[in-house]
């Protein structure tokens, strides 16, 4: 439980591999346990980036993915993932987008097609959005339309009633 019984165990597991040397005292031979990192089995499903466009590169073109993708340099075409779209801040990215998710810390041109799109404070977007979820951080920037999916109608809002005013009568006490 919570990784000590683990490492106990495989230790347990491991068959002796000490030997003695020329002096008559033992030494380990056994390579040191590998240590697994807690995410593997544990039912983890957060997507791994799969594909990184380094600050130094500049790729023009279209990209398809399944994975996630990071863009550091910068990136002109059409851009389709299945996966997580994150625009890092030193990225440029001149494209039409589709995505599972996007979060943009640096620039953006184009529109974005997306489930969630999460502008930061560095985020600049120019372009239009078609999202389920849109998140602005204070200080991100977007100019464009954004259209959120879903069929949700608006609650039926009544005119406020008119009532008719009432006639003044004299106040008591006053005279005509």
């Amino acid at each position: 439980m919570f990784g000590r019984d683990r490492n106990a165990t495989q230790q347990q597991a491991m068959p002796s591999s000490n030997s003695m040397n020329s002096s008559g005292s033992q030494v380990n031979t056994a390579p040191p346990p590998v240590n697994i990192p807690s995410s593997v089995g544990t039912g983890n499903t957060t997507p791994k980036i799969e594909t990184v466009i380094g600050p130094n590169c500049r790729i023009t073109g279209t990209l398809q993915s399944d994975g996630g993708i990071r863009i550091e340099g910068i990136f002109e075409g059409n851009l389709q993932t299945t996966g997580n779209l994150i625009v890092a801040e030193t990225a440029k990215v001149i494209a039409e987008v589709q995505a599972y998710n996007v979060t943009v810390s640096g620039q953006v041109k184009g529109n974005v097609i997306a489930n969630k799109v999460e502008i930061t404070e560095t985020g600049k977007v120019w372009g239009d959005l078609s999202v389920n979820s849109l998140l602005l951080h204070e200080g991100s920037y977007l100019r464009g339309s954004t259209n959120m999916g879903g069929d949700i109608e608006p609650p039926a809002f009544e005119p406020p009633r008119i009532i008719a005013p009432r006639a003044v009568s004299a106040i008591e006490g006053e005279a005509n």
